[in-house]
């Protein structure tokens, strides 16, 4: 589990929660880096806190935008499991 420079203490418990929860949905193996952060949006007229995701699954890199705060992010809150092609990043435009 990493985080960033300005996540507080109190965040670690949720970014480890937030990271089984993916690893669960999307069946990451433990050798598998799955990162969280939590985040202020830059563009107007977005929620005040969003949560951010990147994660490898087979050598291929994913990402994942949740327009909630960190403590706030549920199972409910990830697409199906199915979905993941369609979270492989290709290094091209914004997530959401």
């Amino acid at each position: 589990m990493f985080t960033r420079l300005n996540q507080t203490r109190g965040d670690l418990p949720s970014l480890a929660r937030v990271e089984g929860l993916i690893r669960a949905q999307f069946g990451i193996a433990p050798d598998e880096i799955v990162l969280v952060s939590q985040d202020v949006p830059r563009q107007p007229g977005f929620p005040d806190q969003e949560t951010n995701i990147v994660f490898w699954k087979d050598g291929r890199r994913h990402r994942l935008r949740l327009f909630l705060p960190l403590g706030r992010i549920t199972a409910r809150d990830l697409p199906p499991a199915w979905m993941l092609p369609r979270l492989e990043d290709d290094g091209t435009g914004d997530c959401c």
